[in-house]
């Protein structure tokens, strides 16, 4: 039985991110939720909210590299206190304004996405994984991401209670409390001494060289090409459920019903994929994963809406949501190491994002331009077969570097 806990950092660091995470991403799940009372109270299309969404997305995406290799250099703290405050200001200029136009475009898309990019999944993830050795570390980012569950399950339950109650604006500023609180916690992503599971020439590898031979290798092309698929479809399901469920005649709780089962069986979903990562390959959990999200969707659009379709969507969904995020994460440690893993993550993190802008624009501009979401649906659909098949031919064996010196 191996020892899960290598020393006290790691488990300092553990808690850390999940603390992190728990906030970044629980925020990141409700504002979906917001559509109605932003086209209300601001005027705001389904176009236009969609496009803030995937703005948001595609920014978070861009930084998620930019900000790994700034873990990697400086530190993970540093990167995700600074991911914080701009995270801070653009809730900030959501609520008090200017906040309509370009600016609604700016709060809700470019800073909030921008700081997503240091605060949600790629830095936390990461810096949890270079204090995890190989045999353990899925286990460790599947807690991490078992924590972004939690907030899913109960970010999504408040925030629907808090808009009926006290509105937008006012639940906006609870978030603002909880964004300083991320920010605390920021500053216990200690990192790790030594880099695990390295040879002196993993240990002498330059940046450039990194991600040159990132770049050549076919299963990293592969696993970028495939997590663009997980990225289109949760953005698509975290967006543009509600406004799905009002269409086909359920009320905003079904929604929210969704939204909180998705959270709540992602926790079990992660920690399940973190287990079984240690025992089997990443690379034939995530064929397996895509394909039954495809189930899973077609179940969802095929069936008559009723609570039951809700619930049963929410769970199963919800078992596959950050599922994808362990073996993906490990899969990039296990074959280039963890020098860089917080960089050559967030290159594969980037092409999530552009999978989550094409999710939340085209759920958006599918609606407004045929008045339903049904063709959203059917590339989601489409996508999964694609995933489930680019994900077998990995190679996940270690590359092995020569030494120079010798």
């Amino acid at each position: 039985m191996f020892k899960f806990i290598p020393n006290r950092v790691a488990l300092i660091v553990l808690i850390s991110a999940c603390s992190i995470i728990f906030i970044s991403m629980g925020l990141r799940q409700t504002f979906g939720l917001f559509f109605e009372v932003f086209e209300d109270g601001l005027g705001v299309t389904r176009t236009e909210f969609g496009l803030a969404i995937g703005i948001q997305m595609l920014f978070w995406g861009i930084f998620a590299p930019i900000f790994g290799f700034l873990a990697d250099k400086f530190g993970g703290s540093k990167a995700v206190l600074i991911g914080f405050v701009i995270f801070g200001l653009g809730i900030f200029t959501l609520y008090a304004g200017p906040n309509t136009g370009i600016y609604f475009q700016i709060s809700l898309g470019v800073l909030v996405g921008t700081a997503l990019g240091a605060t949600a999944i790629g830095v936390p993830v990461s810096e949890v994984g270079k204090h995890f050795p190989n045999e353990t570390r899925t286990l460790a980012t599947g807690y991490v991401t078992a924590a972004a569950s939690v907030g899913y399950f109960l970010s999504p339950l408040f925030t629907q209670y808090s808009l009926e109650g006290v509105g937008w604006e006012q639940t906006l500023k609870y978030f603002m409390y909880l964004i300083v609180f991320g920010l605390l916690a920021s500053f216990f992503l200690f990192p790790s001494k030594t880099i695990i599971d390295s040879s002196q020439a993993d240990r002498d590898q330059t940046f450039t060289s990194a991600i040159k031979e990132a770049f050549a290798h076919k299963g990293y092309i592969l696993l970028v090409l495939g997590f663009f698929v997980c990225g289109f479809q949760i953005t698509l399901v975290g967006t543009h459920v509600p406004g799905y469920m009002q269409d086909r005649g359920m009320g905003g709780w079904s929604a929210t019903i969704i939204l909180a089962l998705i959270g709540f069986f992602n926790i079990f979903g992660t920690l399940g994929m973190g287990f079984l990562g240690t025992k089997y390959k990443k690379k034939n959990l995530l064929c397996i994963l895509y394909a039954l999200r495809a189930v899973s969707i077609c179940v969802f659009i095929f069936s008559p809406p009723s609570l039951l379709n809700s619930i049963v969507f929410g769970i199963t969904f919800g078992l596959l949501w950050l599922s994808t995020v362990p073996p993906t994460n490990g899969i990039v440690a296990q074959i280039f190491g963890t020098k860089y893993l917080s960089t050559l993550f967030g290159i594969v993190f980037l092409c999530h994002q552009f999978g989550a802008f094409a999710g939340a624009f085209l759920g958006g501009y599918f609606y407004d331009l045929y008045g339903s979401y049904d063709y959203a649906w059917y590339m989601a659909i489409a996508l999964s077969i694609f995933a489930t098949i680019v994900h077998y031919p990995i190679d996940e064996a270690r590359l092995v570097r020569v030494d120079k010196t010798i």
